[in-house]
């Protein structure tokens, strides 16, 4: 008889033929009871016949009609699991074997509704000796976390090369989602965990990061987490503000998510030129100044500096 899970594996995939077995392997590899669920989100590829091959009883693969991305495969994972734990997997990504079950007793001793560990970063290909940890060097031991904090830590100007809290994959407490209707927002691809992870602190979540427990990311030069379009930024921008209108926020919590505000609103202005440049387009780009002052500032300062580079460039080539 198949336990009762004690943790749903939520893993969405889009033409992960390569990597989508070593993440199954892994979840399945847990020492603690799991229901695992892929959710193939209109690959073109066979990703979905791979997760069907495994054959285990604790493994469910779904398929999406048409590509949603992420947040709507996550959401539906999670609608359709049972367990009292959410763990998100990448489907790039693996697990150690015990990560789960010392994240749950971890859960239960903090009395957290999410529990997130400093996670390893790999390099595709590498041997263990080469991975490093994502957010600090040094040990973390067990941290309380709250809103402010969050959203600080996911400042890129604060915590550059992609060390912003963010990343991370926290075990989620189902009945803490579902009391507060969260969910991933299916219409953001590029920062979604931030925004559910802010959303539930400002929900009242008790959120604690320990040091890793196991959850190793691959780091590849093409994986998807690094490519976006460029209104992705403006989603994160619209995400933010929505945020800010919530009643009750502290002044430290407002004065982070409006710094993260402009920050998204800086990194959405350069695109949204770099897409009017390459267009020969003089109207949109005229159209990102229509900005706050401080985003206006920093477009011509990248401008500058642009222009700079490539004089450069060009003497270097004479």
């Amino acid at each position: 008889m198949t336990e009762v899970p004690q943790v749903a594996v939520v893993i969405a995939a889009w033409n992960a033929r390569a990597t989508i077995d070593r993440a199954i392997d892994s979840a399945l590899a847990q020492t603690v009871p799991v229901e695992v669920l892929v959710v193939d989100d209109a690959s073109d590829d066979d990703t979905a016949a791979r997760a069907m091959a495994h054959g285990d009883p604790r493994l469910h693969v779904l398929r999406q009609p048409r590509n949603m991305g992420p947040s709507a495969a996550r959401n539906r994972a999670i609608d359709e699991s049972r367990a009292p734990w959410i763990a998100v997997l990448d489907a790039d990504d693996r697990m150690e074997p015990e990560r789960l079950a010392r994240m749950t007793v971890a859960a239960r001793d903090t009395g957290a509704d999410f529990l997130a560990d400093d996670l390893w970063k790999q390099p595709e290909g590498a041997p263990e000796a080469e991975r490093s940890r994502l957010l600090s060097d040094e040990s973390i031991g067990t941290v309380p976390v709250d809103a402010a904090a969050f959203i600080r830590a996911n400042l890129s100007a604060r915590h550059g090369g992609r060390r912003e809290m963010g990343f991370l994959k926290p075990l989620m407490s189902r009945a803490f989602l579902d009391h507060h209707d969260l969910r991933y927002d299916p219409g953001i691809r590029l920062g979604e965990d931030f925004v559910l992870y802010a959303r539930a602190l400002l929900a009242g979540a008790r959120f604690v990061l320990t040091d890793p427990m196991g959850y190793v990311a691959h780091v590849r030069p093409g994986s998807l987490s690094g490519q976006h379009p460029t209104e992705a930024h403006g989603h994160l921008v619209a995400a933010d503000r929505a945020m800010l209108a919530l009643p009750g926020l502290d002044a430290p919590t407002r004065a982070a998510l409006r710094a993260h505000m402009m920050e998204q609103h800086k990194k959405w202005a350069w695109r949204r030129m770099i897409d009017a440049v390459r267009a020969s387009d003089p109207r949109a780009a005229a159209a990102c100044f229509r900005a706050p002052p401080q985003v206006g500032v920093d477009l011509i300062g990248r401008l500058g500096r642009e222009a700079g580079r490539r004089l450069l460039s060009r003497r270097g080539a004479q």
